[in-house]
């Protein structure tokens, strides 16, 4: 059998999200690309989440929180938003401290439980 390379964007399925690998250091320069990447895999996958490996970029800057907050401006216009996948402690440490707050992969989402805890009733504990 052989296999040939598809051009164009990969497709893939509702339940499997894009993900947008950013490899190393990020510029100021590559925003404007990293934003249209961005907004080409949300209108590929028909909206919801792209997943952003952060795992490989390194020592964060401001270049890359800018970068991060600008491509999750140009999700949240497309209908979705962004998830990092792999942020290390100092980036997550600077996300924090300007006031960003993104999605972890792995985290639940604020309205779900985390998986395998089950609320317990207590005796006498009034209907809500």
């Amino acid at each position: 059998m052989s296999w040939s390379p598809r051009h164009g964007l990969l497709t893939v399925d509702a339940i499997t999200p894009a993900v947008l690998v950013l490899p190393g250091p990020v510029t100021r320069d590559e925003v404007p690309r990293l934003c249209a990447d961005v907004r080409a895999r949300l209108a590929a996958t028909g909206g919801g989440v792209l997943v952003c490996d952060v795992a490989g970029l390194g020592q964060p800057g401001l270049a890359t929180v800018d970068a991060l907050a600008r491509m999750e401006l140009a999700a949240r216009r497309m209908g979705g938003r962004i998830r990092l996948r792999g942020p290390a402690p100092p980036l997550r440490a600077l996300l924090d401290l300007v006031g960003l707050r993104f999605e972890l992969e792995g985290q639940s989402e604020e309205r779900e439980p985390a998986r395998g805890v089950e609320e317990a009733v207590e005796p006498g504990d009034p209907a809500v």
